[in-house]
């Protein structure tokens, strides 16, 4: 006679199908989901919380629960913090593809968290691209990261204790090198840039979660890091994250100006007597950050429900 036993879990990994499992107390268990999640287009992803049905047969991800969020690119859910990285050259910085990525971040109830890399090679962009993202209200850290590393450690311990983070950034940007000098246990692959393209290698091919107690070396801490692979092709019209009018909550410097425009309907984009245009031609609101607002939005606009 088959026994079966539930255990509850989180996905720690996921590759080819086969997802490894760290239970609550404290076991790692091998397996695939069922087979009906296929029919119900269903995706388990690292950082989901599962049950696990175990039998003598074997073990299967039965049931994925309690997801407050999830990204397709990159694949993980239930992130809390999301640690974008930008490079200030060497790729040279694309403010639109990391605000694309800060947009779904903020839509999801993740909170952004910018960090600028390789300012040893620009530090005049480094800093500047640090004052748009400061003057919209996100933290920012920028240096390079051997300086860094200290206020970048005590910011995780105090803030991401109990919680998943993710680094994310396009390829080339850095982001296992920040990510092995803050956890260096982790001695993840890095890729050099490419000298034709500017772009990244891809060294990373799967989303891996990695303890806070073992990644710091204390017990008390609890929550996860992850690894994520690049995101430089997100593409809204592959991937319907949210409606047009919805985007407009997604740029958290345009709070205080919702509402006030002259008219009901404003788009924010080229309106007279719109408050943010007018907040933006004043210099409180980086010109930059509605650049990405109205490219991302004539994007969208242009995405119907059937496509």
């Amino acid at each position: 006679m088959c026994m079966s036993e539930f255990i509850k879990g989180t996905i720690i990994k996921g590759l080819g199908g086969l997802y490894e499992i760290l239970t609550e107390d404290g076991n790692r268990i091998n397996c695939k989901a069922k087979g009906s999640f296929r029919h119900e287009k269903i995706t388990p992803y690292a950082g989901d919380n599962v049950i696990v049905k175990q039998t003598d047969n074997g073990a299967v991800i039965e049931e994925i629960t309690d997801r407050k969020n999830n990204l397709i690119r990159p694949p993980v859910a239930n992130i809390d913090i999301l640690f974008v990285i930008i490079a200030a050259a060497k790729p040279s910085p694309i403010l639109a593809i990391t605000d694309k990525l800060i947009s779904i971040a903020e839509f999801n109830k993740i909170e952004p968290v910018i960090i600028v890399s390789k300012t040893d090679l620009d530090g005049a962009e480094a800093e500047r691209i640090a004052d748009i993202y400061r003057r919209s209200g996100f933290t920012v850290f920028t240096s390079s990261i051997d300086s860094d590393k200290k206020s970048l450690t005590e910011f995780v311990k105090q803030y991401a204790n109990g919680k998943i983070s993710a680094f994310a950034g396009a390829s080339g940007v850095g982001k296992s090198t920040v990510i092995n000098a803050l956890f260096p246990k982790l001695s993840l692959e890095t890729g050099d840039v490419s000298h034709k393209t500017e772009r990244g290698k891809h060294t990373t091919r799967h989303v891996e979660l990695f303890g806070l107690d073992y990644l710091t070396d204390d017990e008390n801490m609890t929550g996860y890091i992850a690894d994520t692979p690049g995101f430089s092709l997100i593409d809204f019209t592959r991937f319907d994250f949210y409606k047009k009018d919805d985007l407009v909550y997604t740029f958290r410097e345009f709070d205080d100006y919702l509402g006030t425009c002259k008219y009901t309907k404003c788009s924010h984009t080229t309106e007279d007597g719109c408050k943010i245009i007018e907040a933006v031609n004043n210099g409180i609101i980086p010109k930059e950050r509605h650049d990405s607002y109205i490219e991302i939005y004539n994007t969208i606009k242009n995405k119907h429900d059937w496509d």
